[in-house]
């Protein structure tokens, strides 16, 4: 072995699973599809804007298209401008994802709950035109945010990897 083959070996040994490993592509397709499915039954069962209380004065059930961002932010974006956007995101993160050397296996499920919560709002923008929300966060009267499935595996995927790196200190893979 040359000393550039033993470098190679030795980079691509430390590397966290990345995003063709079981664990990340299980963790992505299990996300997509339970988002998914939640998704397809809340358009099935839910009238549109009509809430029911899960959580009394904190969650209910509230369907709504949401033609916008994250949490129903930027409602008036172009959805051809937002597929382009989130697939140029998703692909960022797929590529720093693929490079990532620190986190071990839960900064893989961090990451691949990030792809799997974008691949899922964006199977909804391309499909419908829209995503579909349908959890309304609530205090009382005053309503914060409409969300879904996916917003949630992109809420707790980087929540995830700053808790790996800020607090473990990126802990090495192996």
């Amino acid at each position: 072995m040359t000393p550039e083959t033993d470098i190679k070996a030795e980079t691509a040994a430390a590397r966290i699973p990345g995003p063709l490993s079981a664990l990340g592509l299980a963790i992505i397709a299990l996300t997509v599809v339970i988002d998914q499915v939640s998704k397809w039954i809340a358009d099935a069962n839910l009238v549109y804007q009509q809430g029911i209380e899960l959580v009394p004065n904190l969650l209910a059930l509230y369907r709504v298209n949401n033609t916008g961002i994250a949490f129903s932010l930027g409602d008036s974006a172009d959805s051809v401008m937002l597929v382009v956007l989130t697939s140029i995101v998703t692909g960022v993160v797929l590529y720093v994802w693929r490079g990532s050397t620190e986190g071990g296996r839960l900064g893989t499920a961090a990451f691949a709950l990030i792809t799997g919560g974008a691949l899922g709002n964006l199977i909804d923008r391309v499909w419908h035109g829209h995503v579909i929300d349908f959890l309304f966060l609530h205090w009382g009267a005053r309503g914060f945010f409409v969300f879904n499935l996916a917003d949630v595996a992109l809420t707790i995927g980087p929540v995830l990897l700053a808790w790996v790196y800020l607090f473990h200190g990126g802990k090495k893979a192996g």
